[in-house]
């Protein structure tokens, strides 16, 4: 991250790339993608939970114009950019309600604000935060969405990599003049361990 906050302070900017699907791929989609979080974090509130909220437009703009400070971005991207950028927020507000205030076994637990965000978040924004995720409606609510969410016989396994860079990835290795990937295909490939297996969820 520090070395593309030099390139942009010193005016580098870099080319963004697009499968013929219309989505993020590489050289430099995951560089944007790490860019454009840290960018959401910085700009949007872990207290704000609706994302199409009016009062988030002039933030939304902030991360517009800082997007287009590095990368080479098409104005019709806009809607596309913004719209990761609200996943980036509700994924960011998910791990420090998954990852921070619940232990192994989904209970809350009244965690301290971890240091490394003390920059991004404040005092009062934790307590609020910490409040909401606290209450039974907002349990009942994760419960739901946990189990719409859960385990999945044959879950994804490639991580942070979606579905478009794993196909050109594929592509690539394999040295094709292929513009995409039959479906069932890029299905199973998304669920192969390294050892090469498709495993079942027990």
């Amino acid at each position: 991250m520090k070395r593309i906050i030099r390139d942009r302070d010193q005016g580098i900017k870099y080319d963004v790339h697009w499968s013929q699907e219309g989505q993020l791929i590489e050289p430099n989609g995951s560089t944007l993608t790490s860019y454009l979080g840290s960018v959401v974090r910085r700009e949007i509130p872990i207290t704000c939970e609706d994302w199409r909220a009016r009062v988030l437009d002039d933030a939304k703009d902030k991360i517009w114009s800082e997007t287009q400070k590095l990368f080479i971005i098409e104005d019709t991207r806009r809607d596309y950019i913004l719209k990761l950028a609200g996943k980036l927020h509700r994924g960011f507000r998910a791990f420090l309600s998954n990852k921070i205030l619940r232990d192994a076994d989904k209970f809350f637990v009244d965690a301290e604000l971890p240091k490394k965000y003390a920059d991004l978040i404040t005092a009062k924004e934790w307590e609020t935060f910490k409040f909401k995720i606290n209450t039974q409606k907002f349990e009942s609510l994760s419960v739901v969405n946990r189990q719409q969410a859960s385990s999945p016989t044959y879950p994804y396994r490639k991580r942070r990599m979606g579905y478009a860079r794993l196909q050109q990835s594929i592509l690539t290795k394999e040295n094709s003049s292929e513009t995409s990937l039959s479906e069932h295909i890029l299905w199973k490939e998304a669920r192969v361990c390294k050892d090469g297996a498709v495993e079942e969820k027990v």
